[in-house]
């Protein structure tokens, strides 16, 4: 892949990553734990949507944060049902009494992970 459609794939994923985030509500420091335990400043540089090129730990997170939403758009009829339901806390493993947020919050791709496999699988059932 040139150069050029990598930038173009770090913006379009950055823009993607952001209007989730904004839908959301999340804080600074919710972006930063989504992205991998990044700093203030890398978030905010991030926040320009640069054309830029991302690592593919960074762009595998933001896969599974559109997975995660594309589901919850799925599975509930409006926008803010959706919205809401990530913030929700639930008993249901692998969240224990924590929201989907939380849960992927603490940063890890695992945590990501479960958490879009727990959607695709609600979304399924």
């Amino acid at each position: 892949m040139a150069l050029d459609d990598e930038k173009t794939r770090g913006h379009v994923a950055l823009k993607g990553f952001f209007g989730i985030c904004r839908e959301w509500d999340c804080t600074q420091k919710e972006m930063m734990q989504l992205l991998g335990g990044v700093s203030r400043s890398t978030l905010a540089k991030y926040e320009t949507l640069p054309h830029v090129t991302l690592s593919q730990d960074t762009l595998e997170r933001i896969s599974y944060i559109l997975g995660i939403y594309e589901s919850l758009r799925i599975m509930y009829p409006t926008a803010e049902r959706a919205n809401r339901r990530v913030r929700l806390e639930t008993s249901e493993p692998p969240f224990f009494g924590t929201s989907a947020l939380d849960f992927m919050a603490q940063g890890s791709m695992k945590h990501l992970m479960e958490t879009r496999r727990y959607f695709d699988a609600k979304r399924a059932g």
